[in-house]
Formats: structure tokens, C-alpha cells, sequence
């Protein structure tokens, strides 16, 4: 920030107050009359504390108390700035003038299942039917905790507690929550799926970074996060958002050696993309691991709009969850719950969700194959989207791809170091493409992608 700007925000919009919780309250009601905005360095403590006549701990306090709240962000020699809480980045919105009606742009960048995989809704309507639900009774439905722990069973470390919440992300917020205080450490992978950077920001917590390659977390990017001390670890172990990377056997054995000497640290598994998928699930959680939750949403094969996921954890992460979760404060809706059951135990809607897999895989595959036919190499790996490399920076690269009328995910807007190098990899989803809309996309990417 300027010096100019930093004299404006001191002499001008003055900060006032002689205790800790005044001089809180003083730059509370700057930011929210608008005068401080997002992004915004506030006085160093030392320079604040000498105007203010006002010892140094007292700023210093102050600072903590407007950073407990989510207000401000420390940046350590950076200074303390104004938090920024607008949306970032989000999976099923496209960018770059995509939503401009004027321009006939296809967008490969939403990440969205296609329509016509996804069973119809309508048979099922008539199975959620049933006794009224009222409070005080069980939060999930008896039909789909049992369906659900026979699912999970084969793959948690032991003994299990199943909840229900709105979807994966939802899963996460609330998981986080019930373990971490502002402030604290969480482990996510670098790329990273977008939703889970933007709980953890808004959330409060220090995102530590874990290095992802093409067999997923690594283990020495999952232990200096935990030597950093992170409280709670992000993992995908399959189909990782953005990369498709599936984390293998051997892989998976060195990550919970790794965890091994952190049996308390929570371990929140997103596995997304389960019924979907075409490798196997490994998990990074061992037997002896004491806070652990596997999530998987159902949104990518029954739709979105279901809003559901089912999450099998420990005893004690899952008590803490249902304070989150009890009757009276909110559960989801039983109706939702049995339109799930109906759907999973459908014997043609359960073929259309393995069609689907065979799609999705089919057409990364087929698209992989086209890039190569141009000297280009990537991995098709597992997911909805293909994580292409690019011989330039990525910005630059979907700036030209939008020009010839393709919106794609930039791989900057996944990563999690701030003002790091520029990414060299864009997010491409394929599936409503035809043989020839496949076939041009290919030539302009060629083209665009700076590979000469």
C-alpha cells in the first residue's frame, strides 16, 4: 500500500480509543461506514500505540481482537490489513465473459456433471413420501444410515458414526469448525479445489499448503505441514480437484506412516467423486488415527440440487458435528435424504451413475488422446475435468482462448500461495462437446497455448 493511502487512513479516518476493545471497536465501525475497505494496511501497532498516547500491548491486544473476528489479517512484517470476504473463484461459474449473452462462448470451466447423466428425479418422488418428520427425532433417516453404512463400512479405519449434511462443502465448514479456532493451521492441497479455499478463508484459519503430484498429497509435502502444525488436513483421495490425481496403495501406506506420529491432527477425507470413479479408494487413515471423517457427496451423480452428504467419522468428531446438526437448529430434510436412498438403490438409475463414469473417463480419454495428436502431453487422470499444462502462463493462455470463444479455469485461481509464480496449467471440462467442437477447442488450445 501506498504512503499516500496509509497517511489517508491515520490522520483522516483517525482511530480513536484508549482500551484494547475501544480502539477494536473505532476501526470496526471504519471498515463498516466503508472508509477502511478490503486490502487496507492499518498503523503498525508501535506507530497506532505513540499516537494514540496508549501503551503498546494495548494496540497489540486490539489487532488481536479485530483479528479473532475475522475484521483484519495479519501478515506478519506486512503489516495488519483489512480482511477481504468477497467471493473468490467458484466451480460452476464461468469467467471471462462467459456470462456475456452478447458473445457465443462455450464454457469449459464450470466443472458441472452434464445433465443428461444425472437419473431423473421425478420416480423417486414418490419413495421420499412418508410419515411427517418432527423435532427431536433422529436427524438421519433410518433407510439411508443403513444403505450408507454398509457403503462406508470396507473403507473407514474401524468403528463409525454416520451424519448427513448439505453437501461436501457444507461437510467441511462444519467439521472445521467443530475442531478449529480462528487462527488455526488446516493442511489443503496446492492446487486446490476452490470451495475448500474459500471455507478455510472465510472460515479464519491459516491455509499451510501441501504439494500435489500425479499420485496426489505427497508425503513430504503432508509432513511440513504438519510440522508446521496444522490441526486439520484436506485430502482428496481420488479424483483430486483440479488435478485428477488418485492416490495409489503405496502412496497412500507412506501418507498414513506420515500421520502416524499425528494421531489427533483431524483428517477429513473428500471423496467426491466416489461412484464415479475408476480407481480404487485408498485411504490415508490408519487404524490408530483417533480424529478422522470420510465425506462423500452426492451431487457429481445424483445432481447438485440434492444437496446431500453422507459422513462417516470417529465417535467424538462425530458428537461434536451433531451439535452442529441437532433438530431445532438444522438437519436436512428427510424428503431430500429418501430422494437420495430411492436414487441409490434404483436399479436404472444406478446403471445411468455407472454410465456416467464410463462418459466421463471416455471423454477425457478421447481428449487426451487429440491433444497428443498435437505434440501435447497430459494426463486424463480421474474427475470431470482435465488439468492441461500450457506453455504459458495461464492467464495469458485462457485470455486467448476466450478471444476464439472457449472459457476455461486459469490453474492460478487453484493455487494457494499468494503472489507466487504464475501457473502453467489451465481446467477444462469437456463433456458437452461434440467430435468437432472437440476438434476445433484442440486447435485453438494448440494454438493459444504457447507450446512452440
Amino acid at each position: 500500500m501506498s504512503q499516500p493511502r496509509l497517511e489517508h487512513v491515520t490522520h483522516h479516518m483517525e482511530i480513536t480509543g484508549q482500551s484494547a476493545s475501544d480502539i477494536a471497536d473505532s476501526v470496526r465501525t471504519l471498515i463498516d461506514r466503508g472508509h477502511l475497505r478490503p486490502g487496507d494496511l492499518l498503523p503498525p501497532v508501535r506507530t497506532l500505540a505513540r499516537d494514540l498516547g496508549v501503551n503498546r500491548n494495548t494496540t497489540v491486544a486490539a489487532y488481536r481482537l479485530l483479528a479473532t473476528s475475522g475484521l483484519v489479517v495479519g501478515q506478519g512484517r506486512a503489516g495488519t490489513r483489512v480482511a477481504d470476504l468477497s467471493p473468490g473463484p467458484q466451480d460452476g461459474y464461468a469467467t471471462d465473459g462467459a456470462d456475456d449473452t452478447s458473445a457465443e462462448v462455450v464454457d469449459l470451466a464450470s466443472g458441472n456433471p452434464l445433465p443428461a447423466l444425472i437419473p431423473d428425479v421425478r420416480p423417486a418422488l414418490t419413495a421420499a413420501a412418508g410419515h411427517t418428520v418432527l423435532y427431536g427425532e433422529p436427524v438421519v433417516d433410518a433407510g439411508l444410515a443403513q444403505w450408507a453404512r454398509e457403503w462406508f463400512a470396507p473403507y473407514v479405519p474401524g468403528a463409525f458414526e454416520l451424519s448427513v449434511t448439505s453437501g461436501a462443502v457444507d461437510a467441511i465448514e462444519r467439521l472445521l469448525a467443530q475442531s478449529l479456532m480462528r487462527d488455526d493451521a488446516v493442511g489443503l492441497e496446492d492446487p486446490c479445489f476452490l470451495a475448500s479455499q474459500q471455507t478455510v478463508r472465510l472460515g479464519g484459519y491459516r491455509t499451510v499448503p501441501i504439494a500435489v503430484d500425479e499420485r496426489g498429497m505427497t508425503p513430504d509435502g503432508l509432513r511440513a505441514a504438519l510440522e508446521a502444525g496444522v490441526r486439520a488436513v484436506v485430502c482428496t483421495p481420488r479424483a483430486q480437484n483440479p488435478t485428477g490425481a488418485s492416490i495409489d496403495a503405496e502412496r497412500a501406506q507412506q501418507l498414513r506412516e506420515v500421520l502416524a506420529d499425528y494421531p489427533y491432527v483431524l483428517v477429513i477425507e473428500d471423496d467426491y467423486y466416489s461412484l464415479l470413479s475408476r480407481v480404487p479408494f485408498e485411504s490415508i487413515v490408519g487404524p490408530e488415527h483417533q480424529r478422522w471423517a470420510l465425506v462423500r457427496s452426492l451431487s457429481k451423480f445424483i445432481g447438485p440440487d440434492i444437496c446431500v452428504a453422507l459422513v462417516a467419522s470417529d465417535r467424538e468428531t462425530a458428537s461434536r458435528l451433531a451439535l452442529r446438526l441437532s433438530p431445532g437448529t438444522t438437519w436436512v430434510s428427510h424428503l431430500l435424504q429418501r430422494i437420495a436412498l430411492a436414487q441409490l438403490t434404483d436399479a436404472n438409475a444406478r446403471a445411468l451413475i455407472e454410465r456416467a463414469a464410463g462418459v466421463y473417463a471416455d471423454n477425457n480419454e478421447a481428449f487426451v488422446r487429440a491433444l497428443a495428436g498435437h505434440g501435447v502431453e497430459a494426463l486424463a487422470g480421474d474427475g470431470i475435468s482435465v488439468w492441461v499444462p500450457v506453455g504459458a502462463p495461464a492467464a495469458e493462455v485462457a485470455s486467448r482462448l476466450a478471444r476464439h470463444g472457449w472459457t476455461v479455469r486459469p490453474g492460478d485461481e487453484f493455487g494457494l500461495t499468494e503472489g507466487g509464480p504464475a501457473s502453467h496449467h489451465i481446467r477444462v471440462t469437456v463433456h458437452e462437446l461434440s467430435e468437432a467442437q472437440l476438434e476445433s477447442f484442440v486447435s485453438d488450445l494448440v494454438m493459444a497455448g504457447g507450446y512452440a
